[in-house]
């Protein structure tokens, strides 16, 4: 039965993460997504939990990220991650101004472009096996769903991004000659070496979205959501945050709500609605 509900939180994100081992008593809470909760209690909820991910633009997006900047400059190790949506909304909250460019990039699965000598470096990438990072770069099995676009271009003129993120891969929307970036960024702030992530495509949909034509299933890109997945998820283990009781903890779990099948109406199969 349809209802009308605050929020709701898709269904791949959180599957993902249980994949890879994680309780989501670290990463996905539906308090945290709740919307107008005061500054205090956004805070209150960021020293409960061990990492987060986002996927839109929000007033709680933004406070997290910001948390985020603060308890990482002083060695309080919390990672992020930011997936389409997300991806702009770091990009806007870094640099202070919205730097996209449309583009012919909604609905299509392309192959990355990696950076010489960066990716395999570097934190997000360096398990990857090297199979796996061939078929990256030869195959398409990273699933677009966005508009908008931050070129190359609009990345190097703005130094507050350039000082900060640093590029990974990039891509061609196949019509236009500029490059626009597909996954961002392990995030470097000298001096400092922030947890910071985010692809303009998306990881998870590989693995748990049916409803369109172009999403990739193939072995390559299911190994490619998962080995994204246990990445973030240890990242998220080597945060000390934790609820103050074992009681907020267990109200706070997913595991107390039931998805929903919504693949007849949406491009989501499933949602959990609060």
């Amino acid at each position: 039965m349809w209802h009308t509900v605050l929020q709701y939180i898709v269904c791949p994100d959180c599957l993902l993460h249980k994949i890879a081992r994680s309780t989501l008593k670290q990463l996905i809470f539906k308090n945290v997504f709740r919307i107008n909760k005061s500054n205090d209690e956004y805070r209150r909820l960021f020293k409960s939990i061990n990492g987060i991910e986002s996927s839109g633009y929000s007033k709680a997006a933004g406070i997290f990220y910001r948390l985020a900047l603060e308890a990482n400059s002083n060695g309080d190790y919390f990672p992020i991650w930011g997936t389409c949506l997300g991806f702009e909304l770091f990009t806007l909250l870094t640099s202070g101004t919205l730097l996209l460019s449309h583009t012919n990039t909604s609905g299509i699965a392309l192959p990355l472009n990696f950076t010489d000598g960066k990716a395999i470096d570097s934190r997000l990438f360096k398990d990857f096996p090297e199979d796996l990072m061939k078929s990256l770069e030869t195959e398409p099995l990273t699933e677009n769903s966005h508009q908008w676009s931050l070129t190359t271009e609009n990345f190097t003129k703005r130094e507050t991004l350039k000082s900060f993120y640093r590029v990974l891969s990039t891509n061609t929307d196949g019509q236009n000659e500029f490059q626009h970036c597909h996954l961002l960024f392990l995030c470097i702030s000298t001096p400092y070496n922030f947890p910071i992530y985010a692809t303009q495509w998306h990881p998870e949909k590989n693995a748990f979205e049916w409803t369109r034509p172009y999403i990739p299933h193939m072995p390559s890109a299911i190994k490619t959501a998962f080995y994204m997945a246990y990445f973030f998820v240890n990242e998220a283990r080597k945060s000390f945050h934790s609820f103050p009781s074992t009681e907020e903890e267990e109200k706070a779990l997913i595991y107390n709500y039931k998805p929903e099948y919504t693949g007849t109406q949406s491009a989501f199969e499933q949602k959990y609605f609060f």
